[in-house]
Protein backbone atom coordinates (compact mmCIF):
# COMPACT_ATOMS: atom_id res chain seq x y z
CA UNK A 1 0.00 0.00 0.00
CA UNK A 2 1.65 3.22 -1.18
CA UNK A 3 -0.39 5.64 0.88
CA UNK A 4 -1.60 4.92 4.38
CA UNK A 5 -4.00 7.54 5.67
CA UNK A 6 -5.69 7.91 9.03
CA UNK A 7 -8.51 5.52 8.08
CA UNK A 8 -6.06 2.73 7.27
CA UNK A 9 -4.14 3.18 10.51
CA UNK A 10 -7.34 3.24 12.53
CA UNK A 11 -8.46 0.01 10.87
CA UNK A 12 -5.27 -1.91 11.63
CA UNK A 13 -5.06 -0.57 15.20
CA UNK A 14 -8.68 -1.54 15.82
CA UNK A 15 -8.27 -4.95 14.19
CA UNK A 16 -5.24 -5.81 16.29
CA UNK A 17 -6.99 -4.76 19.48
CA UNK A 18 -10.14 -6.73 18.69
CA UNK A 19 -8.13 -9.88 18.11
CA UNK A 20 -6.22 -9.66 21.37
CA UNK A 21 -3.01 -7.99 20.17
CA UNK A 22 -3.37 -4.94 22.36
CA UNK A 23 0.33 -4.38 23.05
CA UNK A 24 1.14 -4.54 19.35
CA UNK A 25 -1.63 -2.04 18.60
CA UNK A 26 -0.19 0.25 21.30
CA UNK A 27 3.16 0.14 19.54
CA UNK A 28 1.53 0.93 16.22
CA UNK A 29 -0.28 3.87 17.81
CA UNK A 30 3.11 5.22 18.90
CA UNK A 31 4.52 4.82 15.39
CA UNK A 32 1.59 6.78 13.94
CA UNK A 33 2.32 9.65 16.32
CA UNK A 34 6.02 9.63 15.37
CA UNK A 35 5.34 10.09 11.65
CA UNK A 36 3.09 13.05 12.35
CA UNK A 37 -0.35 11.58 11.68
CA UNK A 38 -2.72 13.12 14.19
CA UNK A 39 -5.06 10.60 15.81
CA UNK A 40 -8.77 11.37 15.57
CA UNK A 41 -11.79 10.35 17.60
CA UNK A 42 -11.97 6.94 15.89
CA UNK A 43 -8.34 6.25 16.77
CA UNK A 44 -9.13 6.74 20.44
CA UNK A 45 -12.23 4.55 20.23
CA UNK A 46 -9.96 1.79 18.93
CA UNK A 47 -7.47 2.45 21.74
CA UNK A 48 -10.10 2.46 24.46
CA UNK A 49 -11.72 -0.70 23.11
CA UNK A 50 -8.31 -2.36 23.14
CA UNK A 51 -7.87 -1.39 26.78
CA UNK A 52 -11.32 -2.82 27.54
CA UNK A 53 -10.54 -6.14 25.85
CA UNK A 54 -7.33 -6.45 27.88
CA UNK A 55 -8.61 -4.99 31.16
CA UNK A 56 -6.04 -2.17 31.11
CA UNK A 57 -7.88 0.36 33.27
CA UNK A 58 -5.02 2.75 34.03
CA UNK A 59 -3.90 2.85 30.40
CA UNK A 60 -7.47 3.49 29.29
CA UNK A 61 -7.79 6.41 31.67
CA UNK A 62 -4.53 7.87 30.38
CA UNK A 63 -5.66 7.66 26.75
CA UNK A 64 -9.03 9.19 27.62
CA UNK A 65 -7.39 12.12 29.43
CA UNK A 66 -4.88 12.65 26.60
CA UNK A 67 -7.67 13.24 24.10
CA UNK A 68 -8.42 16.71 25.43
CA UNK A 69 -5.16 17.65 27.13
CA UNK A 70 -2.75 16.58 24.37
CA UNK A 71 -4.74 16.38 21.13
CA UNK A 72 -7.55 18.88 21.82
CA UNK A 73 -10.18 16.29 20.99
CA UNK A 74 -13.49 16.52 22.83
CA UNK A 75 -14.69 13.07 23.96
CA UNK A 76 -18.02 12.07 22.45
CA UNK A 77 -20.69 9.78 23.87
CA UNK A 78 -18.93 6.86 22.13
CA UNK A 79 -15.74 7.52 24.08
CA UNK A 80 -17.67 7.69 27.34
CA UNK A 81 -19.32 4.39 26.45
CA UNK A 82 -15.89 2.82 26.04
CA UNK A 83 -14.81 4.13 29.44
CA UNK A 84 -17.97 2.88 31.15
CA UNK A 85 -17.39 -0.51 29.53
CA UNK A 86 -13.75 -0.52 30.66
CA UNK A 87 -14.52 0.47 34.26
CA UNK A 88 -17.57 -1.75 34.52
CA UNK A 89 -15.89 -4.92 33.27
CA UNK A 90 -13.04 -4.28 35.72
CA UNK A 91 -15.57 -4.24 38.57
CA UNK A 92 -15.38 -0.49 39.17
CA UNK A 93 -19.15 -0.10 38.97
CA UNK A 94 -19.45 2.95 41.22
CA UNK A 95 -16.77 4.77 39.26
CA UNK A 96 -18.46 3.86 35.98
CA UNK A 97 -21.80 5.10 37.33
CA UNK A 98 -20.21 8.34 38.51
CA UNK A 99 -18.67 8.87 35.07
CA UNK A 100 -22.12 8.62 33.49
CA UNK A 101 -23.52 11.14 35.96
CA UNK A 102 -20.66 13.55 35.17
CA UNK A 103 -20.95 13.30 31.39
CA UNK A 104 -21.34 16.71 29.69
CA UNK A 105 -24.07 15.24 27.47
CA UNK A 106 -27.03 12.96 28.09
CA UNK A 107 -26.04 9.31 28.28
CA UNK A 108 -27.75 7.19 25.63
CA UNK A 109 -28.99 3.62 25.87
CA UNK A 110 -25.65 2.20 24.73
CA UNK A 111 -23.84 3.84 27.64
CA UNK A 112 -26.40 2.68 30.20
CA UNK A 113 -26.45 -0.75 28.56
CA UNK A 114 -22.70 -1.09 29.07
CA UNK A 115 -23.17 -0.45 32.78
CA UNK A 116 -26.06 -2.92 33.00
CA UNK A 117 -23.93 -5.60 31.34
CA UNK A 118 -21.22 -4.96 33.93
CA UNK A 119 -23.82 -5.31 36.70
CA UNK A 120 -24.69 -8.70 35.21
CA UNK A 121 -21.08 -9.86 35.32
CA UNK A 122 -20.47 -8.63 38.87
CA UNK A 123 -23.98 -9.47 40.16
CA UNK A 124 -24.87 -6.01 41.43
CA UNK A 125 -28.67 -6.19 41.55
CA UNK A 126 -29.14 -2.87 43.36
CA UNK A 127 -27.34 -0.79 40.75
CA UNK A 128 -28.85 -2.88 37.94
CA UNK A 129 -32.35 -1.90 39.05
CA UNK A 130 -31.45 1.80 38.86
CA UNK A 131 -29.85 1.36 35.44
CA UNK A 132 -32.84 -0.54 34.08
CA UNK A 133 -35.15 2.36 34.99
CA UNK A 134 -33.02 4.63 32.83
CA UNK A 135 -33.00 2.13 29.98
CA UNK A 136 -36.74 1.60 30.05
CA UNK A 137 -37.23 5.36 29.64
CA UNK A 138 -34.87 5.36 26.65
CA UNK A 139 -35.79 2.01 25.08
CA UNK A 140 -39.06 0.64 26.52
CA UNK A 141 -39.25 -1.88 23.66
CA UNK A 142 -35.75 -3.38 24.02
CA UNK A 143 -36.01 -6.92 25.40
CA UNK A 144 -32.29 -7.26 26.18
CA UNK A 145 -32.53 -4.78 29.06
CA UNK A 146 -35.26 -6.78 30.78
CA UNK A 147 -33.45 -10.05 30.10
CA UNK A 148 -30.21 -8.77 31.59
CA UNK A 149 -31.90 -7.76 34.84
CA UNK A 150 -33.78 -11.07 34.94
CA UNK A 151 -30.49 -12.90 34.48
CA UNK A 152 -28.91 -10.90 37.30
CA UNK A 153 -31.74 -11.93 39.62
CA UNK A 154 -31.44 -15.56 38.49
CA UNK A 155 -27.70 -15.61 39.07
CA UNK A 156 -28.39 -14.35 42.60
CA UNK A 157 -31.03 -17.12 42.97
CA UNK A 158 -33.77 -14.51 43.24
CA UNK A 159 -36.19 -16.58 41.20
CA UNK A 160 -39.34 -14.65 42.17
CA UNK A 161 -37.87 -11.31 41.06
CA UNK A 162 -36.65 -12.88 37.82
CA UNK A 163 -40.12 -14.31 37.17
CA UNK A 164 -41.69 -10.87 37.72
CA UNK A 165 -39.42 -9.36 35.06
CA UNK A 166 -40.34 -12.11 32.60
CA UNK A 167 -44.04 -11.62 33.40
CA UNK A 168 -43.68 -7.88 32.82
CA UNK A 169 -42.17 -8.61 29.40
CA UNK A 170 -45.11 -10.85 28.50
CA UNK A 171 -47.65 -8.27 29.63
CA UNK A 172 -45.98 -5.61 27.48
CA UNK A 173 -45.66 -7.95 24.50
CA UNK A 174 -41.85 -7.78 24.57
CA UNK A 175 -40.11 -10.90 23.26
CA UNK A 176 -36.47 -11.93 23.58
CA UNK A 177 -34.77 -12.96 20.33
CA UNK A 178 -33.61 -16.58 20.58
CA UNK A 179 -29.91 -17.39 20.67
CA UNK A 180 -28.91 -18.32 17.13
CA UNK A 181 -25.65 -19.33 15.45
CA UNK A 182 -24.72 -19.59 11.78
CA UNK A 183 -21.97 -21.47 9.98
CA UNK A 184 -21.23 -21.59 6.25
CA UNK A 185 -20.14 -24.88 4.67
CA UNK A 186 -19.69 -25.33 0.92
CA UNK A 187 -21.41 -22.02 0.22
CA UNK A 188 -24.52 -22.89 2.24
CA UNK A 189 -25.36 -21.09 5.51
CA UNK A 190 -26.66 -23.40 8.25
CA UNK A 191 -28.62 -21.96 11.18
CA UNK A 192 -28.85 -23.46 14.66
CA UNK A 193 -30.97 -22.58 17.69
CA UNK A 194 -30.46 -23.82 21.24
CA UNK A 195 -31.51 -27.48 21.45
CA UNK A 196 -32.08 -27.50 17.69
CA UNK A 197 -32.95 -30.94 16.24
CA UNK A 198 -34.33 -29.86 12.89
CA UNK A 199 -31.09 -30.15 10.92
CA UNK A 200 -30.89 -33.17 8.57
CA UNK A 201 -27.63 -34.22 10.28
CA UNK A 202 -28.98 -33.63 13.78
CA UNK A 203 -28.30 -37.21 14.93
CA UNK A 204 -24.67 -37.05 13.84
CA UNK A 205 -24.28 -33.57 15.34
CA UNK A 206 -25.42 -34.70 18.78
CA UNK A 207 -23.31 -37.85 18.51
CA UNK A 208 -20.29 -35.62 17.85
CA UNK A 209 -21.19 -33.44 20.84
CA UNK A 210 -21.43 -36.52 23.06
CA UNK A 211 -18.02 -37.67 21.85
CA UNK A 212 -16.49 -34.25 22.53
CA UNK A 213 -18.12 -34.01 25.96
CA UNK A 214 -16.58 -37.33 27.01
CA UNK A 215 -13.14 -36.15 25.90
CA UNK A 216 -13.62 -32.79 27.62
CA UNK A 217 -14.62 -34.51 30.85
CA UNK A 218 -11.41 -36.53 30.73
CA UNK A 219 -9.55 -33.22 30.30
CA UNK A 220 -11.18 -31.90 33.48
CA UNK A 221 -14.17 -30.02 32.04
CA UNK A 222 -17.07 -29.38 34.40
CA UNK A 223 -20.16 -27.57 33.06
CA UNK A 224 -20.57 -24.13 34.62
CA UNK A 225 -24.27 -24.32 35.43
CA UNK A 226 -24.40 -20.72 36.69
CA UNK A 227 -24.97 -19.75 33.07
CA UNK A 228 -28.30 -21.61 32.93
CA UNK A 229 -30.64 -19.12 34.53
CA UNK A 230 -33.59 -21.30 35.45
CA UNK A 231 -34.72 -22.73 38.78
CA UNK A 232 -34.13 -26.34 37.75
CA UNK A 233 -31.93 -29.24 38.84
CA UNK A 234 -28.20 -29.28 38.09
CA UNK A 235 -28.51 -32.26 35.74
CA UNK A 236 -31.10 -30.41 33.66
CA UNK A 237 -28.86 -27.33 33.57
CA UNK A 238 -25.99 -29.40 32.19
CA UNK A 239 -28.32 -30.62 29.44
CA UNK A 240 -29.22 -27.04 28.46
CA UNK A 241 -25.55 -26.02 28.37
CA UNK A 242 -24.66 -28.95 26.14
CA UNK A 243 -26.91 -27.85 23.30
CA UNK A 244 -26.24 -24.13 23.01
CA UNK A 245 -26.44 -23.00 19.39
CA UNK A 246 -22.72 -22.30 18.96
CA UNK A 247 -21.81 -25.80 20.17
CA UNK A 248 -24.22 -27.32 17.66
CA UNK A 249 -22.77 -25.20 14.85
CA UNK A 250 -19.21 -26.16 15.78
CA UNK A 251 -20.10 -29.86 15.97
CA UNK A 252 -21.66 -29.60 12.52
CA UNK A 253 -18.53 -27.89 11.22
CA UNK A 254 -16.33 -30.65 12.62
CA UNK A 255 -18.25 -33.43 10.86
CA UNK A 256 -18.73 -31.49 7.62
CA UNK A 257 -15.30 -30.05 6.82
CA UNK A 258 -11.75 -31.37 6.29
CA UNK A 259 -9.49 -31.53 9.39
CA UNK A 260 -7.45 -28.50 8.32
CA UNK A 261 -10.42 -26.19 7.76
CA UNK A 262 -10.92 -23.25 10.11
CA UNK A 263 -14.41 -23.32 11.62
CA UNK A 264 -16.12 -19.93 11.57
CA UNK A 265 -19.33 -19.33 13.50
CA UNK A 266 -21.40 -16.17 13.97
CA UNK A 267 -23.75 -15.77 16.94
CA UNK A 268 -26.36 -13.07 17.56
CA UNK A 269 -25.81 -13.05 21.34
CA UNK A 270 -22.76 -13.02 23.56
CA UNK A 271 -21.01 -16.37 24.05
CA UNK A 272 -21.58 -17.58 27.62
CA UNK A 273 -18.68 -18.44 29.89
CA UNK A 274 -19.35 -22.17 29.79
CA UNK A 275 -19.36 -22.29 25.98
CA UNK A 276 -16.20 -20.19 25.96
CA UNK A 277 -14.43 -22.73 28.14
CA UNK A 278 -15.82 -25.67 26.17
CA UNK A 279 -14.77 -24.25 22.79
CA UNK A 280 -11.23 -23.74 24.07
CA UNK A 281 -11.07 -27.41 24.99
CA UNK A 282 -12.65 -28.45 21.67
CA UNK A 283 -10.01 -26.48 19.77
CA UNK A 284 -7.31 -28.29 21.72
CA UNK A 285 -8.86 -31.76 21.41
CA UNK A 286 -9.56 -31.50 17.69
CA UNK A 287 -6.55 -29.41 16.68
CA UNK A 288 -8.89 -27.02 14.87
CA UNK A 289 -8.88 -23.25 14.77
CA UNK A 290 -12.36 -22.01 15.66
CA UNK A 291 -13.50 -18.41 15.22
CA UNK A 292 -16.71 -17.27 16.89
CA UNK A 293 -18.05 -13.78 16.24
CA UNK A 294 -20.60 -12.91 18.91
CA UNK A 295 -22.41 -9.61 19.41
CA UNK A 296 -19.43 -8.22 21.28
CA UNK A 297 -16.21 -9.27 19.52
CA UNK A 298 -14.26 -11.97 17.70
CA UNK A 299 -13.07 -15.00 19.67
CA UNK A 300 -10.32 -16.92 17.89
CA UNK A 301 -9.74 -20.27 19.57
CA UNK A 302 -6.61 -22.28 18.92
CA UNK A 303 -4.73 -24.96 20.88
CA UNK A 304 -6.90 -24.46 23.95
CA UNK A 305 -6.64 -20.67 24.13
CA UNK A 306 -8.66 -17.69 22.95
CA UNK A 307 -7.45 -14.47 21.36
CA UNK A 308 -9.44 -12.45 23.92
CA UNK A 309 -7.05 -13.79 26.56
CA UNK A 310 -10.14 -14.74 28.57
CA UNK A 311 -10.36 -11.27 30.10
CA UNK A 312 -13.81 -12.04 31.46
CA UNK A 313 -12.85 -15.65 32.27
CA UNK A 314 -9.25 -14.90 33.34
CA UNK A 315 -6.77 -17.05 31.45
CA UNK A 316 -3.49 -16.79 29.65
CA UNK A 317 -3.76 -17.46 25.97
CA UNK A 318 -1.94 -17.44 22.68
CA UNK A 319 -3.11 -17.56 19.10
CA UNK A 320 -1.01 -18.89 16.30
CA UNK A 321 -1.84 -16.24 13.70
CA UNK A 322 0.74 -13.99 15.38
CA UNK A 323 2.99 -14.44 12.38
CA UNK A 324 0.22 -13.11 10.15
CA UNK A 325 -0.15 -9.93 12.20
CA UNK A 326 3.62 -9.51 12.44
CA UNK A 327 3.78 -9.75 8.66
CA UNK A 328 1.11 -7.07 8.31
CA UNK A 329 2.90 -4.82 10.76
CA UNK A 330 6.23 -5.33 9.03
CA UNK A 331 4.62 -4.10 5.80
CA UNK A 332 3.24 -1.02 7.56
CA UNK A 333 6.45 -0.26 9.42
CA UNK A 334 8.54 -0.69 6.29
CA UNK A 335 6.23 1.82 4.66
CA UNK A 336 6.77 4.16 7.57
CA UNK A 337 10.51 4.12 6.97
CA UNK A 338 9.98 4.93 3.29
CA UNK A 339 7.48 7.68 4.15
CA UNK A 340 9.93 9.28 6.57
CA UNK A 341 12.70 9.03 4.03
Amino acid sequence: MKEKDQVVWNAIISGLAMNGYVKISFGLFGQVEKIGIEPDGNTFIARLCGCTYAGLVDEGKQYFNRMDRVFSLTPTVEHYRCMVDLLGLAGLLDEAHQMIRNMPMEANAIVWGALLAACRIHRDTQLAELVLKQLIELEPWNSSNYVLLSNIYSTDLKWDEAAKIRLSMNEKGIQKPPGCSWIEVDGIVHEFLVGDKYHPLSEKIYAKLDELTKKMNVAGYTPTTDYVLFDIEEEEKEHFLGCHSEKLAIAFGLISTPPTTVIRVVKNLRVCGDCHMAIKLISNITGREITVRDNNRFHCFCEGSCSCNDYWCINNGKFNITSCFRFLISLFVSGLVQDKA
